[in-house]
């Protein structure tokens, strides 16, 4: 260790910064003793298996960090020495970029993904990449490259996906904060599970160049962080235009006043008008899902005694035929993967040929039914643009009961149900294709959407609660969500990996 007085496990990015100016910590101290971490807990102990590989070059970029500041008093940006875990679904120049695919085990990009270029640019230190489901396309952590990932929190559980590695190392504190990626509601799925943060952006105010993409777009990448302050930190990071990218045009569209950590206020719930949506909770009769409604109604208790007005319930009509309209998975991700890897020097050139030489998973049922069933090409295919339609039609609905109601954002569990065990999975009781979750409302509407750590089932098990909001209101779910973080306190580490000894 470093120092005696800095504490390692739940350190935020403002705690890291000020260790560094106190002289009791250097960014390379820092980096060393998060290695120890992942080698004590996710390569040994609970073996949690969320990092695919450490970046070699993290120590030597921590030691550049620290003589920068050393000669000139200077951090050299806002995530100065801050080691940052990523998603293996964005390519990096100084190590490979596997998609989660063990046919990729060896692809080194060209060129870094924008994300990856800002967080570097911030003055971020890419410490390690994390585990995923090949190529982004499930919700639990079984990948052909690394096998299975485990929830920290229950390791016969699953930590959920498809940001698998980046939600259970970031909640392990196996690194300061993560990256990863959201299409039907990968960083959030993960973020429930994991007890953590996570950010869904309106698709285009964060570059999808160089991400492997699912449902192009609809897919985002954003923070999964402990607090939510360091999401607002990673997003005013993140958020630009990137001529790479032209969906990153609709940045001309985000309302923002200032940067989003100015957004943040403890009594931000006090007069709220926030909207819950009871026709996305889960049956009570229900084993899996009474837990999670339990813990939910507890969480809004907590919003309405910190004087948010809740209108309970809002209806949004026709829910389960509009994500059954809008569904894109099967009919749209074989045509964008096909294109990515055409854009690429990799070792296959489509997912037919990942499919036919067996390269993949075997529980990756989502996988299997795009290329099986899905178009080579779309122009052509009625089904696929009824869908594209129907997402707007969708969104209509939704800005009408916020319209209707007044309301400053909508609530709802980000999944019906507990965090799957092992078994359930390999057993078939949940598929991707088929499992329970909310989060597919932003993500199938191109809404805003984050969710928050809401408290602990009775055995343990982490449970997230989602607001949505409007496209471009990222604002304003900061505001709510840090308000409600302030109020409960719900965030705490897991048991299985407690502080090293000194």
């Amino acid at each position: 260790m470093s120092s005696t007085a800095f504490r390692l496990e739940e350190a935020t990015i403002d705690e890291i910064h000020r260790a560094f100016e106190a002289g009791e910590l250097t960014s390379r101290g820092l980096v060393t003793q998060y290695l120890e971490r992942i080698n004590a807990y996710d390569d040994d102990g609970p073996a949690l298996n969320s990092i695919l590989l450490v970046n070699d070059t993290a120590v030597d970029r921590a030691f550049e960090l620290d003589v920068h500041f050393e000669e000139t008093g200077e951090f050299a940006g806002p995530l100065h020495g801050i080691p940052v875990l990523v998603k293996d679904a964005l390519e990096t120049t100084d190590m490979p970029t596997s998609f989660g695919s063990e046919a990729f085990e060896d692809y080194v990009a060209d060129r870094d993904a924008t994300v990856i270029t800002s967080l570097r640019e911030a003055g971020a230190i890419i410490l390690a990449k994390t585990t995923l489901p090949d190529w982004a396309t499930s919700w639990f952590g079984f990948s052909s490259i690394s096998g299975r990932t485990k929830n920290p929190y229950a390791p016969d559980r699953d930590p959920g996906g498809s940001s698998s590695g980046t939600g259970a190392a970031v909640a392990a504190n196996l690194g300061a904060v993560g990256i990863g990626t959201d299409c039907g509601g990968s960083i959030r799925v993960p973020a429930s599970f994991d007890n953590l943060v996570g950010f869904r952006v309106t698709p285009g105010l964060i570059s999808r160049t160089g991400v492997n993409p699912l449902v192009s777009h609809q897919d985002t990448a954003g923070p999964m962080t402990r607090t939510v302050r360091e999401t607002a930190l990673l997003l005013d990071v993140l958020v630009g235009y990137d001529t790479a990218d032209p969906l990153t045009a609709v940045t001309e569209l985000r309302r923002v006043d200032g940067s989003y950590v100015d957004q943040l206020r403890a009594d931000a719930l006090r007069g709220a008008r926030i909207g819950v949506v009871r026709d996305a909770f889960g049956d009570d009769a229900n084993p899996d899902a009474a837990p999670v409604n339990h813990v939910v109604d507890g969480a809004l208790a907590a919003m309405r005694h910190s004087g948010a007005e809740l209108i309970d319930p809002v209806s949004l009509p026709n829910l389960d035929e509009h994500l059954s309209e809008t569904m894109l998975y099967v009919l749209q991700s074989k045509r964008d993967i096909n294109d990515f890897l055409a854009e690429r020097d990799g070792p296959v050139d489509t997912v037919d040929d990942l499919y036919e030489a067996d390269r993949y998973h075997e529980l990756l049922d989502l996988l299997v039914a795009f290329v099986e069933d899905g178009p080579d090409d779309l122009e052509g295919t009625i089904e696929y643009w009824r869908s594209r339609v129907a997402q707007y039609d969708f969104q209509e609905e939704i800005l009408n009961v916020f319209a209707e109601h007044d309301l400053d954002a909508m609530v709802y569990p980000d999944v019906q149900v507990i965090p799957p065990a092992e078994s359930e999975i390999r057993e078939g009781k949940y598929e991707t294709m088929t499992f329970p979750t909310n989060t597919l409302i932003a993500s199938q509407s191109l809404c805003t959407a984050m969710s928050v750590p809401a408290g602990f089932t009775d055995n343990g098990l982490p449970i997230g609660i989602e607001l949505l909001g409007r496209p471009f209101d990222e604002p304003t779910l900061l505001r709510l969500g840090y308000s409600f973080e302030q109020a409960t306190r719900h965030r705490r580490p897991p048991e299985t990996t407690p502080p090293l000894s000194e």
